[in-house]
């Protein structure tokens, strides 16, 4: 399943886990284990965006930005 903008929903909903862990990162300090959340989300989201630009034959920047830009409209 994709949103209007072509951007499957599973990339959508790995960045905003990994943007949620972010922000509560940002509200406990700044220890390893407050980021580590965030760390392992944000690999996920990244490897996620990368696996899918390949199979699509479409720019990894381009699809972050577009996954990025989804994940803060929606």
């Amino acid at each position: 399943m994709t949103n209007e903008s072509g951007v499957p929903a599973s990339l959508i909903r790995l960045q905003r886990v990994s943007n949620a862990a972010a922000e509560e990162a940002r509200a406990h300090g700044s220890s390893r284990e407050n980021w580590r959340p965030w760390v392992e989300a944000a690999a996920a989201a990244e490897n996620a965006v990368a696996e899918h630009a390949a199979v699509a034959g479409v720019s990894v920047d381009e699809l972050r930005s577009a996954v990025e830009q989804a994940a803060r409209e929606a």
